[in-house]
């Protein structure tokens, strides 16, 4: 049932700008998503099996974002500073996408732990929903290697790569940076371009 999930999704999504996860009650997020709450348990399991598919879903929205960021430009410092600008923008308008960011997870948030749940989802989305969830520093390699692969181009040599490694490094966590502590003036994209031109060929 993709269709009553991501439903259902949404409406454990809107939930939180009303009320702390922990006042989220799976028989109002069912009846939002207009299915019954026998449904939402087919699909989730619990409402640990919900927080979880919810941080997976919002994790995977924010690496499909920064991939349309590094094919929506041409040059590699362009490829970067977009990837950078949006990682700015995702966890300003997103507070899980934040969350996951930083680390930084307040009561208002479901926090699910980040090791693999014992899964007996029967449902194939809550299985891969039920694998580890990606703490900061591994958002930090997912990005960059995300970033080199762009800038690479397909069926690079690894030996290609490795001059990309450093400076996609860089912006992405340059983009962390301005995520935790916003500058004053200027933006993710700005710093980016203040700090790499010398790094990249």
């Amino acid at each position: 049932m993709p269709a009553a999930r991501e439903s259902l999704l949404d409406a454990a999504c809107a939930a939180l700008a009303h009320r702390p996860w922990s006042a989220v009650r799976m028989v109002d997020v069912a009846a939002s998503a207009g299915v019954s709450r026998q449904t939402l348990y087919n699909e989730f399991g619990s409402k640990d099996g919900l927080a979880r598919a919810l941080v997976h879903r919002e994790a995977e929205r924010y690496l499909a974002g920064v991939e349309r960021a590094l094919a929506g430009c041409a040059g590699a410092l362009d490829r970067l500073t977009a990837a950078a600008e949006w990682t700015a923008v995702a966890a300003r308008d997103n507070v899980l996408v934040r969350a996951m960011l930083t680390g930084c997870w307040t009561e208002w948030l479901p926090t699910p732990p980040l090791a693999a749940a014992p899964s007996a989802a029967t449902v194939p989305a809550q299985r891969r929903a039920d694998v580890p969830l990606p703490a900061p520093p591994d958002f930090v390699r997912l990005v960059r290697d995300r970033a080199v692969a762009a800038l690479a181009g397909p069926g690079a040599a690894p030996a290609d790569t490795a001059g990309l490694l450093r400076p996609c490094e860089l912006a992405v966590r340059l983009a962390l940076s301005c995520v935790v502590a916003p500058p004053a003036a200027g933006g993710a994209a700005e710093l980016v371009r203040a700090a790499l031109p010398r790094h990249l060929v």
